[in-house]
């Protein structure tokens, strides 16, 4: 599932807990990401995914759930 694996990379990336991160999480303000913190998370869901994040769409990806919608519209 999408959204399990997205968690994994995030918790394995900001080194927080798994269960700490939803869908409704905000990756900036819930999650403390840095804007180097997102630059890596894009290029590890451009990689793990084989999908390619636009620079204008990856500033509408403010939540999980945002990016989850984001890569299973790409799989299609």
């Amino acid at each position: 599932m999408t959204l399990d694996k997205v968690k994994k990379m995030l918790a394995e990336q900001l080194n927080i807990e798994e269960d700490k991160i939803t869908a409704d999480s905000d990756i900036i303000n819930d999650l403390k990401a840095d804007s180097l913190d997102v630059f890596q998370m894009l290029m590890g869901l451009e990689e793990e995914f084989n999908i390619t994040v636009p620079d204008e769409k990856a500033q509408e990806l403010k939540k999980v759930s945002d990016i989850v919608d984001f890569i299973d519209s790409q799989a299609n």
